[in-house]
């Protein structure tokens, strides 16, 4: 998927992009120079005073990807800065956390940053743009992240859905997997089922239900119409398979009081049913002692 570039998406490619292609480099340290000479300068700064933003959209990383960036970072250096604010004496990354990640694991102690002063909202649409618009985000951070600019930025879905360049029915359809169960949410997270079948799997309201046939989907690698077919009999059961259940569950009743008067008389019982819930009781001895046993107790609870 290629993202068309839009709204503050356009704004994150320009931000970084204008001020690298002529990069004054500079050392910061914790004591800088007045923010507005910093603003849209590339500076190195040391690794260490730069920090992740743990309220980023992006909780997940590809070890595997994150040790070959590492490998590129040794040959060649990062060639792309880390977009940046300054919080105190730290920079905390707007954009670029795995970049950071790579240099940690390649041994590098600097870094080339961009410094923006940027508001909290501004900070999470850009996070979130930029993580969209290279794949980054699994379907739940996505969603997860269009949940934190309603919740705590009030900004409507026809607003979002234009900051990310998607349709307004895009940006709700990615919210709808929060209502997932949890198991379900992880399952998907992991790959183990597509959006397709998520989706598929929301008609499903009870949760044990939902992640019932989520392993089912996964187990026999049912395809998203498959999913479709699988929910509307778990919504939908026929006739026979009601029937096939509850005559699973009388079974189970049955062979409950079997033992229950097992355990009383002390010899084997078998309960044969009839059609009209009628039916009789088979006690099994095997010698006339045993016999004389059983017609004793049966007679001392008369």
């Amino acid at each position: 998927m290629t993202a068309r570039k839009g709204g503050l998406g356009r704004g994150l490619d320009a931000m970084i992009s204008e001020t690298a292609s002529k990069p004054r480099t500079t050392t910061a340290k914790k004591t800088t120079a007045p923010k507005e000479k910093k603003e849209n300068s590339v500076l190195k700064v040391k690794l260490t005073q730069v920090e992740p933003n743990r309220k980023q959209p992006r909780k997940q990383f590809d070890e595997d990807a994150l040790l070959e960036l590492a490998e590129s970072i040794k040959q060649f250096g990062v060639l792309q800065p880390l977009l940046v604010k300054q919080k105190g004496d730290y920079f905390e990354i707007i954009a670029g956390e795995r970049r950071w990640r790579a240099s940690k694991l390649a041994g590098i102690k600097e870094v080339p940053v961009i410094v923006k002063e940027l508001t909290e909202q501004e900070t999470v649409e850009i996070s979130l743009i930029e993580n969209i618009q290279r794949e980054n985000l699994n379907p739940i951070e996505e969603a997860a992240a269009y949940r934190r600019l309603i919740d705590e930025f009030h900004l409507k879905q026809d607003v979002i859905a234009e900051r990310v360049a998607k349709s307004r029915t895009a940006v709700t359809n990615s919210m709808r997997l929060l209502k997932l169960d949890e198991r379900v949410q992880q399952m998907l997270i992991d790959e183990m089922i597509s959006t397709g079948h998520a989706r598929a799997l929301l008609a499903i309201e009870e949760k044990d239900s939902q992640y019932t046939a989520a392993v089912k989907v996964f187990d026999e690698k049912l395809n998203v119409r498959e999913t479709e077919k699988l929910v509307k009999e778990f919504l939908n059961p026929t006739p026979k398979k009601e029937q096939k259940a509850k005559d699973t569950a009388q079974d189970l009743v049955y062979e409950q009081l079997e033992e229950k008067i097992k355990g009383i008389i002390g010899s084997k019982v078998a309960i044969r049913r009839r059609n009209n819930e009628k039916g009789k009781i088979e006690i099994e001895y095997y010698s006339q002692d045993e016999l004389e046993r059983i017609v004793e107790l049966l007679e001392s609870v008369r």
